[in-house]
């Protein structure tokens, strides 16, 4: 690879000594201007990679959101569960993901599903690089050549596992979504394996339709980052688990009146949001899919501003209108109106002027409050509120991807009707299996007592817990 330094002479007037404070920032930037074609690829190829596996991390660290989001909310005496469910959900989605989940998102099938092959890896053109030895510089230039050929015929600038790891932290995301709407009273086993179903086959059927270039891309369907294929994809399989599981005892009492069941712990609910607000930037910024000149720079800055406004937007139109629609001004319906506005932008932060980034937030956040408000009447337990903030602002925020005149609302209906349609039945069909097989929810002396107890042995927070008196 050849580079070369531009020459410059000091401006009149410029002191000596800064002259040679500067010369090491003019050296290196010079040497990131490459002279031959060969030079721009590669330099396209590392960025782009690297940029997925750290926007990648940044979705990943969403877990951790979820899971104190959840486990916030939840009573103390299920807390743990909670923090076991997250873990397990976000292993299991890698494996399921790598073991068949890729290749049906991905894979050359047809319009409706990828190819039914197992397992993913590097390419051979990278595996024949990584298999040589790093002093043998000739051969190790020419497998690096056949890499980046490979890549630019594929009209895919990174490399492959890094694409990989970027598309499967968002299937976890899905599946987080699904863990907090059923929290307390399913059966951890039956969860899990629910979860596997998702991650492995549900998920990756609604990314082949969009994503993968299937019918729904063909017709022009747009979902840039996944306020559907990911976000209501989660809502519409918790929506289908809460109807199957059923809500907490006494959730809902026989006058039709809602058993208030405050969060365990505000601070930490509120630290989990935060946490998701941070992610979302890898979210949305990191759908660019790219990140290797000035025009993909510009774009991304505008995807985290107009990502954040959208957030903002919706925390503050869930706070002015919390007392007309839930009767009081609600902390929790602030905090779920934020990821509404997050989710409801998901769908085209890049293509969205910024005042509209607004007004796709703002709607989101009310959207979610009546949303919340619909579901306590339709007597349908949502522990977190996660349906509201997933699904219903998932559902607007695709079709207000029509508020760009060259999309067509039509097109975006009919996949937010597809999408809903498919997972809502697979996941129901998968729900009515597990409770004939292994019992989708616990007994009742299980709630009573709380899972991390009968379940797992332990207390969350023992020194709150009245120990009998040793003998």
């Amino acid at each position: 690879m050849v580079y070369q330094v531009k020459s410059f002479s000091a401006p009149s007037g410029l002191p000596g000594g800064r002259l040679s404070l500067l010369l090491p920032v003019l050296l290196i930037l010079g040497a990131l201007c490459p002279v031959q074609a060969r030079a721009d690829t590669e330099q396209q190829f590392v960025l782009n990679s690297f940029a997925f596996l750290i926007w990648g991390v940044l979705v990943m660290w969403m877990c951790a959101g979820f899971t104190m989001l959840e486990s916030g909310s939840v009573r103390t005496k299920n807390a743990s569960v909670i923090c076991l469910k997250n873990i397990g959900l976000y292993s299991i989605a890698g494996l399921t993901f790598y073991l068949v989940g890729y290749n049906l998102l991905y894979g050359d099938g047809n319009s409706f599903i990828g190819s039914f092959s197992f397992l993913y890896g590097h390419s051979p053109e990278e595996l024949t690089l990584l298999g040589i030895d790093p002093e043998e510089k000739e051969r190790v230039a020419a497998a690096a050549s056949a890499v980046l050929d490979s890549a630019v015929r594929k009209d895919s600038i990174y490399s492959t596992l890094s694409d990989w790891f970027f598309q499967m932290v968002f299937v976890a995301t899905t599946a987080s979504i699904v863990s907090g709407s059923l929290a307390e009273r399913v059966k951890l086993w039956s969860f899990f394996v629910f979860i596997a179903i998702l991650t492995a086959f549900i998920y990756p059927v609604v990314g082949a339709w969009t994503w993968g270039g299937g019918w729904l891309d063909d017709m022009g369907f747009r979902d840039f980052a996944g306020s559907t294929i990911v976000h209501s994809t989660g809502g519409w399989a918790a929506l289908a688990g809460a109807i199957m599981v059923g809500a907490r005892r006494g959730k809902f009492r026989e006058d039709g009146s809602v058993k208030p069941t405050p969060p365990s712990n505000v601070p930490v609910v509120t630290l989990g949001v935060f946490i998701l607000w941070m992610g979302w930037f890898g979210f949305n910024g990191g759908s660019k899919l790219a990140m290797s000149g000035t025009l993909d720079l510009v774009a991304i800055s505008g995807i985290l501003v107009n990502t954040n406004l959208a957030a903002a937007a919706g925390v503050m139109s869930a706070m002015i209108f919390s007392r007309a629609i839930l009767g009081r001004i609600d902390l929790l319906g602030a905090l779920n109106g934020g990821i509404a506005g997050l989710v409801a932008i998901t769908a085209a932060p890049d293509i969205t002027e910024h005042h509209a980034a607004i007004l796709i937030g703002g709607v989101g956040g009310v959207l979610c409050l009546l949303g919340v408000r619909f579901l306590e009447k339709m007597k349908v337990d949502d522990v977190v509120g996660a349906i509201p903030a997933h699904l219903v602002a998932g559902i607007w925020g695709t079709l207000a991807v029509a508020l760009d005149k060259e999309r067509d609302l039509a097109t975006q209906a009919i996949g937010v009707a597809a999408v809903g349609a498919f997972v809502f039945l697979a996941s129901l069909l998968a729900w009515w299996i597990i409770s004939l097989t292994m019992g989708a929810r616990i007994s009742q002396d299980v709630e009573d007592m709380g899972q991390d107890s009968a379940e797992l042995g332990i207390e969350t927070y023992p020194e709150f817990v009245l120990m009998p008196e040793d003998d």
